[in-house]
């Protein structure tokens, strides 16, 4: 698994931000979305790998609130944590375990709570776990079904 951030250095930020779906996708994105919690803005993509890559600008970006599921977010919520997830696992690897803890907590205040898991996940399996349950609930409370695609590129990455 690959964790890659870049630096982005650009006069004219809201041109780019405007056309970063287009640039990206001759790169054939899994994920591809602005990070809804970084202190400057990100764009954040899971390519097939599956490779995480952070394209990061120096401009302010201020967090946004905690997600609400609804049928125009679900996909968004589910992008966001598989990213969130694989992102996890990088630095579970690196042996960061009490960062691993904290941004838990933060993904249970974010994604997790809102989508009703009541407890802050202690691992990232149990994350996981908890995160398809309420997913599921809430495809069927909205009748609906979002793609598995991001949730199977990371699944790879996750296995010993």
């Amino acid at each position: 698994m690959s964790d890659w951030d870049f630096r982005v250095v650009t006069a004219d930020f809201a041109a780019v931000r405007e056309a970063m779906p287009r640039l990206v996708a001759p790169l054939s994105p899994v994920v591809a979305q602005w990070d809804r919690l970084s202190r400057t803005w990100c764009y954040m993509l899971i390519l097939t790998g599956p490779v995480k890559v952070d394209l990061i600008f120096g401009q302010p970006h201020a967090a946004l609130p905690p997600w609400q599921p609804s049928a125009s977010t679900l996909h968004g919520i589910d992008d966001h944590f598989w990213d969130w997830t694989l992102w996890l696992r990088s630095k579970q690897l690196a042996g960061k375990h009490g960062l691993i803890e904290a941004e838990l907590g933060k993904l249970h205040n974010h994604l997790l709570g809102p989508m009703g898991v009541m407890q802050t996940p202690g691992t990232i399996e149990l994350a996981i776990a908890d995160y398809r349950r309420a997913r599921n609930q809430w495809e069927r409370r909205l009748d609906m079904r979002i793609p598995r695609t991001a949730e199977e590129a990371v699944i790879q990455a996750l296995r010993p």
